[in-house]
């Protein structure tokens, strides 16, 4: 299995978070915020250090993971100064992506809106209308750029974001008959807050490793508390998905999963120190997922 990390979960001193990289055995760098930038923020210069450090380093980076299309709401129309500033902002992720490497580039799905379909007075009463369908013209574009530039996009299952399920996930991209280009970031802790199990619901609605939807996977362990709007982080294997970890992580190899895991370290002990949430939880995760 190809295992990694988010290398600002450690350090968003890029060099240091390598470094802490190699003395853990990980292979593949996510590239999310990089010294005091988000990184497709990074300029040529920058860029140029990444690339360099990855090289001394001997680290292969799995995906630009910039927060496109992020907090976005489904009353912007596409062509809109916000708008516009994403999909630039997405144009120079594929450049820092085919500059250093990476397969992947993230793109997110906008703010929430909670219900988006309804049966029997819910689609009357409830249904945040238009929301779904608002949301397809705002994707598009990035959709043929990605065609347009041989780059490979992902979609992550967010937080506060219109795809928040692996069934969101797989419904945006047949919606757009996009399978070619777009894959789903699977986050199964994310998940949890719209109450989808990972193992086996989440696996199987992306049809396995090998339906063509899963494009790359982000791991951490929560509790989520969704009617006291809650979401604890915790050590690996000790939230709500500690004991689909394991059966997971067998059907990923018995499917011959061959994308990346990263390692999302956003657990801290109390004291704000996040590598050291790093060091508690890497050994766990490389145990369940190696």
């Amino acid at each position: 299995m190809k295992l990694g990390v988010i290398t600002d979960g450690i350090s968003r001193d890029f060099e240091h978070a390598l470094t802490v990289m190699e003395e853990f055995g990980l292979d593949y760098a996510e590239l999310q915020f990089v010294w005091d930038k988000e990184v497709g923020n990074l300029d040529a210069g920058e860029r140029a250090r990444v690339r360099e450090l990855l090289e001394r380093h001997g680290k292969k980076v799995s995906n630009i993971c910039h927060h496109v299309f992020a907090g976005m709401p489904m009353s912007t129309k596409p062509g809109e100064p916000v708008h516009v500033k994403h999909m630039d902002t997405l144009k120079r992720c594929i450049e820092i992506a085919r500059l250093v490497g990476s397969p992947k580039v993230r793109i997110l799905s906008g703010k929430k809106e909670m219900i988006l379909w309804g049966r029997h007075g819910a689609e009357q009463w409830n249904v945040a209308k238009g929301a779904w369908d608002a949301l397809l013209p705002l994707i598009a574009p990035a959709i043929e750029l990605a065609r347009a530039e041989e780059a490979q996009l992902v979609v992550e299952t967010g937080n506060g974001t219109m795809v928040n399920s692996c069934w969101t996930g797989r419904r945006l991209i047949d919606d757009l008959d996009a399978k070619d280009v777009l894959t789903v970031l699977w986050d199964p802790a994310n998940n949890c807050w719209a109450h989808e199990d990972a193992w086996p619901l989440g696996y199987e609605t992306l049809g396995g490793a090998g339906g063509g939807y899963l494009g790359h996977m982000h791991v951490k362990d929560v509790q989520a508390d969704t009617p006291k709007a809650t979401l604890e982080v915790r050590p690996m294997g000790e939230g709500q998905l500690a004991e689909q970890w394991e059966p997971l992580a067998a059907a990923l190899k018995d499917d011959g999963y061959d994308g990346v895991i990263s390692y999302e370290s956003v657990y801290h002990p109390g004291d704000g120190n996040f590598e050291a949430g790093f060091r508690q939880s890497v050994e766990r995760f490389k145990q369940i997922f190696a």
